[in-house]
């Protein structure tokens, strides 16, 4: 094995030629001293507000330029604002999330590798509109995905793009469709989008995550996003119920360490907030080694593995990511001693 990276100054980049290593959102000023540097964002960071839970935080942000330095230690980032509004509107328009990517791609490299949140508009079955969930008109509407998004994302960015992610809410139990008529849908919506091997499926209603939606994402080539998330199974569960395959053609996988088991999005960014540190008791130890398992079966199958961060999974990303290399990279190394 080469020399290892410096994980004590977050290098990440080069723990295995089959890893890579990156985090959910990027511009976090809690990240100064770890992935930014001390003063080279004086004046330049700015507030926005976030109200949960009966709540209200105000979250320090970097200006996009950081993405320059986050791509010094990180070799994925997914973007996810993304997910809440398409990149051109009904008239065919740029809105502010358009422009908020163009900026991006100015400060990227050609060797950044990006994975972008498909907006929940065209994957989510209810949307939260007028202070209730109501039903989504434009569920896998295909030219809002098509027109909107996919084609206008793919001219910016192009080959930087590793993975979009169609991320779909928690169906309950007395208003979820049967598996059969769920998979059905998404076959309809997969025969009419462009064909790419970069598309990812994320549902979280362990319930269909049945036979026949795996027989599908084996069909078309779509990936897994194996998702640590409140209430989807441990990770090598989930694999365990595709067979531990990972079907995507583009032999990509995707894992995202969103939550803590059990623990609702609003507690998670309560306790992780501002997010500049490591927080007891988030973290489970079991959960690190579920992630190992997975890693090491990746590896086997020679698939890349993308793993996200998000700082809701244990308060800081930075630091996640370092523990865990730190372990994957002890993992590694008995694995070459056996």
């Amino acid at each position: 094995m080469e020399k290892p990276p410096d994980l004590e100054k977050f290098q990440f980049r080069d723990l295995h030629p089959l890893i890579h290593m990156g985090t959910a959102s990027d511009r976090y000023a809690g990240w100064i001293g770890q992935i930014y540097s001390e003063d080279r964002y004086k004046g330049r960071i700015t507030e926005r507000s976030k109200k949960l839970g009966g709540k209200s935080y105000k979250e320090r942000v970097l200006p996009v330029e950081s993405v320059g330095e986050y791509f010094q230690h990180f070799s994925v980032l997914e973007l996810d604002f993304t997910f809440y509004r398409p990149l051109l509107d009904g008239e065919m328009k740029p809105t502010p999330t358009y422009h908020v990517i163009r900026r991006y791609r100015e400060h990227l490299g050609d060797d950044a590798r990006l994975v972008l949140k498909v907006p929940q508009a065209v994957f989510a079955q209810k949307l939260w509109r007028q202070g209730k969930f109501q039903k989504n008109p434009d569920y896998l509407n295909v030219d809002l995905f098509t027109r909107q998004f996919y084609e206008p994302a793919r001219e910016m960015l192009g080959d930087l793009i590793q993975g979009f992610i169609f991320e779909q809410e928690y169906q309950a139990k007395k208003e979820r469709p049967s598996s059969r008529e769920h998979v059905d849908a998404l076959r309809a919506f997969l025969d009419e989008i462009p064909k790419d091997s970069r598309y990812h499926m994320e549902i979280r209603t362990e319930a269909l995550l049945t036979e026949h939606y795996f027989t599908m994402l084996e069909e078309y080539g779509v990936g897994q996003v194996l998702s640590h998330w409140t209430w989807l199974p441990p990770l090598q569960r989930q694999l365990e119920l595709n067979q531990e395959r990972f079907p995507s053609s583009g032999k990509q996988c995707i894992i995202r360490l969103m939550t803590p088991l059990r623990m609702r999005y609003e507690e998670a960014y309560a306790r992780a907030f501002p997010f500049d540190r490591l927080v007891d008791g988030m973290m489970h130890p079991r959960s690190i080694q579920d992630i190992l398992q997975v890693l090491t079966r990746g590896i086997e199958e020679g698939v890349e593995m993308n793993v996200i961060v998000n700082n809701r999974f244990g308060g800081n990303a930075p630091l996640i990511a370092k523990s865990l290399a730190q372990k994957f990279l002890t993992h590694l190394t008995r694995m070459f001693n056996k």
